[in-house]
């Protein structure tokens, strides 16, 4: 699957005064100049009804008793009398809320936007990457992953032809980072039960009473085989897994934990780029707590130190409530959201890539069956927000429907990350020499990129093959290591011309960037953002930022035919 899929991004705010049910949605992130919209509205009461009731049925020490009555008060639609057998009330809640959820969001422009992103997606046979930035920490507690546009539909999080993660703006820029050639995976086994002593300056009544006995040894030795294990990945028989290493940790020190992972860099080794913890884990102002052993615990702000500075790429939580906000209870509001204070958000805000945690509490049985499935995929070189779908897919089917451990793995991914882990074996491109004449009877032209700063050494970079990728990230052509620059920030290539018409060969800048590219061509400054654009030689170029360099694109003339 090609990781330049296009992407929608959307946010949620609530709008002032706080306690009013007044929110602003609006389009971060779209495949098309106009896509960018702005919507006001309400909350309705119907919604907030339909999520009490889903609290009270499927996490009722979540619920808050001063809604209550307003659940008791919802009826459902009548199921059709053609239905044999009829759902159940779980399903009908469970299809309604998705459905409201959907119809809350999706509306007026940003409804538009979506489906036009829909239609450039389904026209480059490309499926759409959708991701939503919720910045109302009332409102993340929400499964936002069972919208649905209608009944009969899938929800967003098990459609084929969208992936849906969830995101925050509010980061640090991604870190340069190879590709990977294989998974790398630490292993890491917590504490079996959470101490009786909690943090204090927190509301926890909302946790149950018993924490059950995790089967952690038994978990390490079936992922490991999992891994190890994994047939091919095609039809041909061909095996394209990508090589995988597991290493475990059981109930390590946060000095062993740290120096596990810091040993690989300092050895020569190749790095982790996956961290799976299994274990127990609580909400916390401070990104949540997870007990590596009995009295020992370490935070998400803690952890996010470590894991950008070891070059994780993907953290992976079988942890109770990793994705939750902690809950402070006030004079004024009762079990009141801490914001940016899950555990997956603080990491994405640090700068680690992608982050999988769940939205509740979570069996052994049903993380490890998605862990399983999850882990697979990751092998056969899937981009990590395709494989977090495929195992939902199969929590789905294992579970049904209308129970709620589908809906619990909640995946955040950082905005300027494609979801690729490791290079799929079908974007291994093929290309030409230099200046090697194509099969339309050209010769591709030479040209190269070069630094335009008369008080700097030069420094020039050929374009090899007619194509080079520009970017923050060591896996590109040229690397930039300016922080506005985007891991994956564009590509030039040169496109074929048409010998009817003696059309030349011309070359065309792509842009993939956060924040765009600009463009000088005669008279003025252009940002070009997710858009082609041809290029003449003596054009200039500034990756991502006014401030930055000058790169100047030059086409070579050719030598006179002797």
């Amino acid at each position: 699957m090609p990781s330049e899929s296009p992407s929608l991004s959307l946010a949620i705010a609530r709008l002032n005064p706080p306690e009013a049910n007044h929110f602003a949605t609006w389009v971060v992130d779209s495949p098309l100049p106009s896509g960018y919209v702005h919507h006001d509205c309400i909350l309705p009461e119907s919604l907030s009804q339909l999520w009490q009731a889903w609290l009270e049925m499927f996490s009722p020490e979540s619920a808050s008793p001063s809604l209550s009555d307003a659940a008791a008060q919802l009826t459902l639609p009548p199921a059709s009398p053609d239905l044999d057998p009829k759902p159940s009330y779980s399903s009908r809640l469970m299809q309604h809320l998705g459905i409201h959820l959907w119809q809350w969001l999706f509306q007026g422009p940003i409804q538009n936007s979506f489906h036009r992103s829909q239609g450039i997606a389904l026209g480059q046979e490309s499926p759409l990457r959708v991701r939503l930035d919720v910045r109302d920490a009332d409102l993340i507690p929400l499964p936002w992953e069972i919208m649905q546009p209608q009944p009969g539909q899938p929800a967003i999080s098990l459609n084929q032809r969208l992936l849906f993660s969830r995101t925050t703006c509010d980061v640090n820029p991604l870190s340069a980072r190879q590709v990977a050639e294989s998974l790398n995976i630490l292993l890491v086994l917590g504490h079996n039960e959470v101490p009786p002593s909690q943090p204090t300056g927190t509301a926890i009544e909302f946790l149950p009473d018993h924490f059950p006995l995790l089967e952690l040894e038994g978990e390490a030795a079936e992922l490991t085989r999992v891994l190890a294990g994994t047939p091919p990945s095609s039809d041909t028989g061909r095996d394209d897994r990508v090589p995988c290493f597991v290493n475990t940790l059981i109930r390590p020190s946060v000095a062993e934990l740290i120096a596990e992972l810091e040993s690989r860099r300092e050895s020569g080794q190749t790095p982790y780029n996956v961290l799976f913890y299994g274990g127990h884990g609580i909400p916390a102002p401070d990104g949540g707590q997870l007990f590596l052993q009995a009295d020992t615990a370490i935070n998400g702000t803690e952890l996010a130190q470590v894991l950008v500075r070891c070059g994780i790429t993907l953290a992976v939580f079988n942890a109770c409530w990793s994705a939750q906000p902690a809950r402070e209870q006030t004079s004024e509001v009762p079990y009141q959201a801490v914001p940016g204070s899950s555990l997956a958000k603080v990491l994405i805000h640090h700068g680690v890539p992608a982050v999988l945690g769940m939205r509740d509490s979570i069996t052994d049985e049903e993380a490890l069956s998605f862990i399983q499935v999850f882990a697979r995929a990751l092998s056969a070189r899937m981009p990590i927000d395709r494989a977090v779908a495929l195992a939902r897919q199969h929590l789905l089917a294992l579970f049904k429907f209308n129970q709620p451990a589908w809906t619990l793995p909640v995946l955040y991914m950082h905005p300027e990350f494609d979801g690729q882990l490791i290079e799929p074996a079908d974007e291994i491109r093929t290309e030409l020499p230099a200046n090697s004449p194509t099969g339309l009877g050209y010769a591709v032209p030479r040209a190269r990129l070069r630094l335009h700063a008369p008080d700097l050494p030069p420094q020039m970079w050929p374009v090899e093959g007619g194509m080079v990728r520009v970017g923050r990230g060591e896996e590109n052509d040229i690397v930039l290591q300016e922080r506005w620059v985007s891991s994956r920030h564009a590509e030039i290539f040169c496109r074929n011309g048409d010998p009817e018409t003696r059309e030349e060969p011309t070359y065309f800048l792509r842009d993939f960037s956060r924040y765009g590219t600009l463009v000088f061509d005669r008279q003025d400054w252009q940002r070009v953002h997710h858009q082609e654009v041809a290029l003449r030689s003596g054009t200039r170029l500034k990756f991502g930022s006014s401030q930055g360099q000058v790169l100047e694109f030059v086409i070579e003339t050719p030598p006179p035919a002797p």
